[in-house]
């Protein structure tokens, strides 16, 4: 995988704001969050009555941090990324980014941002790839000679070099999506919103997509990326915490080892061993351990001497106590593994749902289309109110 050693042109850097990006080594108190949210409520005016996509959500995300947000369809995480990236104007409440205001700083919020979208739009057919990329370096206010260099660097980069001078309408799905990656890369944004990146790509386009992900936030500290998926693998692969949405409220926030304790907050192993004398009774008298009992064998046969055991510990500490005493006994151990609650379990305990389905309304804001990109960086707050229009008729 190509490494992410771009250069920021420098007839962008006179246009960027005066602060830098805070990396993790550079942390204080006085440095603004990568992402500030206080009572941020979205209400769309619609027939035969309001709807309420976000209910007052409060987020902090840090920079440097690699945030996820799941929630299930119309859960309100469309709505939100497009506030955050200045597309909607909240109904009530406020949100920054690095400190700007998202309905005050338009301009200078689309210098240090970007978004791609699974699904989205690739432009036009008959464009190669990297004349599509160019024509977004002039959107974006690059200088022709700057523009070529930065859409070189990314083609590279993001592993689309032989298919620099294909065009468009040839390319495959995952090799579109690289180079909407590319395209989000242009302006070597602070903070990178990604909504559903890896949506209809196969496992391996998928997979090179996250790898694009990793390195580029790697390449560069205090790099930030917002995640919003359906795939639950990929929120726990990638994020540092992830947000949990639904009906426009936050119902719980943490890293994924938090969100997963708070389903199993015992832990679970399944043990194999040569023998065991006395049984799982000599098991359940170590102070520490909640059950044992015997699990069913997996796979072929088993020998008859083997011995499959499920453990139900306070903590992963008293392990330890189990390893002696089993040694004491003369019980070898032939497998262990730990059970772990899936980022699915978690979800459907505080959901109630899964990502499919729907409330009884109907409503579902996040079937709606992606939010253009190709609007001019230094577009008027209009751009916003224009979004708007168009997601409330979505609803109409």
């Amino acid at each position: 995988m190509p490494a992410f050693h771009v250069s920021v042109p420098d007839a962008i850097l006179p246009f960027l704001p005066t602060p830098t990006i805070p990396g993790p080594a550079m942390s204080t108190s006085a440095e603004p969050p990568a992402i500030e949210a206080r009572g941020l409520e979205r209400v769309y005016n619609v027939k035969p009555a309001p709807v309420t996509a976000l209910a007052g959500i409060d987020l902090d995300v840090a920079p440097g941090e690699f945030f996820g947000i799941l929630g299930p369809n119309g859960a309100g995480k469309t709505t939100l990324i497009k506030i955050l990236t200045t597309l909607l104007l909240p109904t009530a409440g406020t949100a920054r980014i690095f400190g700007f205001d998202v309905a005050h700083d338009v301009k200078k919020i689309r210098r240090i941002m970007n978004m791609v979208a699974g699904g989205e739009q690739s432009g036009y057919g008959i464009l190669t790839a990297r004349e599509q990329l160019w024509m977004f370096s002039q959107f974006y206010g690059l200088p022709r000679k700057d523009g070529w260099r930065r859409v070189d660097e990314l083609i590279e980069a993001v592993g689309l070099t032989e298919q620099a001078l294909q065009r468009v309408s040839t390319l495959s799905t995952g090799q579109r999506q690289k180079m909407n990656f590319a395209r989000g890369l242009l302006n070597d944004p602070w903070i990178f919103f990604l909504d559903e990146p890896t949506l209809g790509l196969d496992v391996a386009a998928a997979r090179s997509v996250r790898e694009l992900i990793v390195a580029w936030k790697a390449a560069v500290p205090g790099r930030t990326v917002t995640l919003t998926t359906h795939y639950m693998a990929e929120a726990d692969e990638l994020c540092d915490r992830i947000a949990i949405v639904d009906h426009g409220r936050i119902l719980a926030i943490g890293t994924p080892a938090e969100l997963k304790h708070r389903v199993q907050r015992e832990s679970i192993f399944r043990i194999e061993l040569d023998r065991l004398h006395g049984g799982t009774a000599t098991l359940d008298r170590i102070p520490g351990v909640v059950s044992a009992a015997p699990a069913a064998a997996e796979g072929g046969p088993v020998d008859r001497q083997t011995v499959a055991v499920n453990l139900v510990l306070e903590t992963d500490a008293i392990l330890g106590s189990v390893v002696a005493a089993l040694s004491a006994r003369g019980s070898n151990i032939l497998a262990l593994r730990k059970s772990e609650p899936s980022l699915e379990d978690v979800f459907v305990e505080l959901v109630g749902r899964g990502f499919d389905d729907t409330d009884d309304d109907g409503q579902n804001d996040d079937r709606s289309p992606p939010a253009r990109r190709d609007d001019d960086a230094d577009g008027p707050a209009a751009a916003g109110d224009r979004a708007d229009a168009e997601t409330e008729a979505e609803y109409a």
